[in-house]
C-alpha cells in the first residue's frame, strides 16, 4: 500500500460491506482480532477507506472487479465486451476472465469457418 490509504466511493463502499461478511474473522459486527477482552467493531466495515490488512490480503481478491478497481487503479483495463474493469496478465489481455474464454471460442469458430470456406472453393477436384 506505499502508505497511501485507498479510499472507496459509495458502490465500492456497499461491495466492500457485503464483503466483509466473508472474513474469516468477522463475528456478528465484530472483530475477532482485535478483541482484546471485550468486542471492537469491525473497522472495515465502518469505514470508506481499505484499512484492515486481512481483508485486503484475503478477502478482497473474492471480488476481482472491486480488486482491480481499489488496489491496481493504475494497470487496470476494460473488458472489450462486458466493460468490467480487470488486472490484465500481460499486456496483451484484452479481455476479462469471464468472457476471455468465449471470446476465444469465438475467434476459434471464426477461424476454422474461413478455413472451411477456402478449402471448399476449389470444388470436389484437388489440384495437381
Amino acid at each position: 500500500m506505499n502508505g497511501k490509504r485507498l479510499y472507496m466511493d459509495y458502490r465500492q463502499y456497499r461491495a466492500a460491506r457485503r464483503l466483509v461478511h466473508e472474513c474469516c474473522n468477522y463475528e456478528d459486527g465484530n472483530c475477532i482480532l482485535l478483541d482484546d477482552g471485550e468486542p471492537c467493531v469491525c473497522v472495515q466495515s465502518i469505514s470508506y477507506s481499505l484499512l484492515c490488512r486481512w481483508f485486503i490480503a484475503a478477502v478482497l481478491p473474492l471480488d476481482g472487479e472491486l480488486e482491480a478497481a481499489l488496489m491496481r487503479r493504475g494497470s487496470r483495463k476494460r473488458c472489450a465486451v462486458c466493460g468490467a474493469y480487470f488486472s490484465p496478465k500481460s499486456n496483451r489481455g484484452k479481455y476479462c476472465p469471464d468472457c476471455a474464454g468465449r471470446m476465444k471460442k469465438q475467434h476459434a469458430r471464426e477461424r476454422k469457418r474461413k478455413q472451411r470456406d477456402k478449402c471448399h472453393a476449389l470444388g470436389h477436384f484437388k489440384p495437381a
